[in-house]
């Protein structure tokens, strides 16, 4: 299927991959300051934004959905940046597609299966009374007796729309929660992706750690990393100049070597 796209900016294609209850709006930011030198398209995953809803969510349908989506835009061979969620997703696209991905940024993730982490997310979400609430901060409520952080309270409520019917998440809650054990896993496989790739972690984030080196090395050879101090997994989100200085200091690296 095609997913949601918008995109901003010229010059060579960059894709941008929103995480777990996300949006393409997310990188929204990061994608204003790289689109001075990039075409830059930020998409919806499946099962979330605009995208359409599916009933099967794994890494092998989410590669062709993204296939097809760069197939109807007209894009051959392009970046990818992902974030969470979004860089499994990448990592899986540039294996099955690697003459399709010039170069992969990656933001704290590894290709590699998580323990289960989001119940109480999935237990708050699922207490909103989305027929009745009358406003967001009505379900701000509802969510606080399950989630504590705000912070993460306001990220998830940016996906709680109105509708005709009352409102609505644009996540498809009951799918995710269904597919979500096939979200945290990585598929295995014999594929190695030879180009040029970067994971940039969160210093106080442990979504990639020492032991995963050599999962992250099988996959990505000509892998590089970097550490940006002082942040978590958002750490798009707490330091954005430092993160897209990264980006562009890395993009522009391997456009000088052609």
């Amino acid at each position: 299927m095609i997913l949601h796209s918008h995109s901003t900016g010229s010059g060579q294609p960059l894709i941008l991959l929103h995480g777990l209850f996300g949006s393409y709006d997310n990188l929204a930011g990061i994608a204003r300051t790289l689109s001075d030198q990039w075409h830059v398209i930020s998409i919806d995953l499946p099962n979330h934004g605009q995208s359409p809803h599916s009933d099967t969510m794994d890494y092998s349908s989410m590669v062709a959905d993204l296939a097809a989506t760069l197939d109807n835009l007209n894009i051959a061979r392009c970046a990818v940046l992902g974030h969470s969620l979004g860089g499994k997703l990448a990592m899986a696209f540039a294996l099955a597609h690697p003459e399709r991905v010039t170069e992969l940024i990656i933001a704290d993730i590894a290709p590699v299966s998580y323990a289960r982490s989001h119940q109480a997310v999935f237990a708050g979400l699922k207490a909103v009374d989305t027929a009745t609430v009358a406003n967001r901060t009505e379900a701000d409520q509802q969510l606080t007796k399950y989630i504590t952080e705000p912070g993460v309270r306001q990220f998830l409520l940016k996906s709680l729309h109105k509708t005709e019917q009352g409102f609505a998440w644009r996540f498809n809650l009951s799918v995710l929660a269904q597919c979500y054990d096939q979200l945290l896993s990585f598929p295995e496989g014999n594929a190695a992706y030879s180009g040029p790739a970067l994971f940039i972690k969160g210093a106080e984030s442990d979504y990639i750690l020492p032991e995963h080196r050599s999962q992250i090395m099988q996959y990505f050879p000509e892998a590089q990393a970097k550490i940006i101090n002082g942040t978590g997994h958002w750490l798009h989100a707490e330091k954005p100049a430092v993160f897209t200085k990264l980006v562009k200091d890395f993009l522009l690296s391997q456009h000088t070597k052609i």
